[in-house]
């Protein structure tokens, strides 16, 4: 019953449990999370832009993309042992790779009549980069940070369920080893409300991207 859960949530909060998992996972997500994104939008923006660059690294990031990142579980743990660093490594192969893609996407689709005309009037690269093809690539970015978010909290509570001694994933594993079903139904909606601000949060960036994005004129 929905009052058990309140039940549960509410002792875990009085006994203070919650928020060493809260403060674990957090962590792992906030940090693995944002070196994806550091990493992901250069690196897409540069796939997408330079051809050569395109053709070297494209195949290595469809190959990554194919392999499931829980198949890469074991290796990383004996690569970084069961600290925060390997969950930070999960979070960050998965929510890397989709708004990679999602990057260079939105670079390689840019329209080529907009480019020839910024060519004729003899715009730099730099300057067709930065007027035409980033403002363009915004909406594809974004999704890619929206899906990326969802993968980052799959690999925090993944990577929590198969080694780890704090975070919301280990409490949801022990409570369901022992089934305590209202304790898993409570770390479940901190995954969720995570989830849900998180994507809220983005729509609030997005939207102030909504008048530097050029506008297109609607016809007659």
């Amino acid at each position: 019953a929905p009052t058990l859960f309140a039940r549960a949530g509410y002792r875990l909060v009085a006994e203070g449990d919650i928020w060493q998992h809260l403060r674990v996972s957090g962590t792992e997500f906030v940090a693995g999370y944002l070196m994806a994104v550091g990493v992901a939008i250069p690196l897409g923006l540069a796939i997408g832009w330079y051809k050569r660059l395109y053709f070297c690294l494209g195949p290595f990031v469809d190959a990554l993309n194919a392999v499931p990142r829980v198949a890469l579980l074991p290796l990383i743990v004996i690569w970084f042992g069961i600290g925060i660093w390997s969950k930070i490594v999960v979070v960050f192969l998965g929510a890397v790779i989709p708004l990679l893609i999602n990057t260079f996407s939105g670079v390689k689709i840019t329209e080529a009549r907009f480019l020839k005309v910024a060519h004729s009037f003899g715009a730099s690269e730099l300057r067709i980069f930065r007027t035409i093809v980033l403002p363009g690539t915004v909406p594809f970015i974004f999704t890619g940070l929206k899906y990326a978010a969802g993968r980052a909290l799959l690999g925090v509570v993944v990577g929590e369920l198969y080694a780890a001694t704090a975070g919301i994933g280990y409490l949801i594993n022990v409570a369901g080893s022992s089934f305590q079903t209202d304790t898993v139904f409570v770390g479940i909606l901190c995954i969720t409300a995570v989830g849900v601000a998180s994507v809220e949060l983005l729509n609030r960036l997005e939207r102030r991207f909504d008048d530097w994005r050029p506008k297109i004129e609607s016809g007659p």
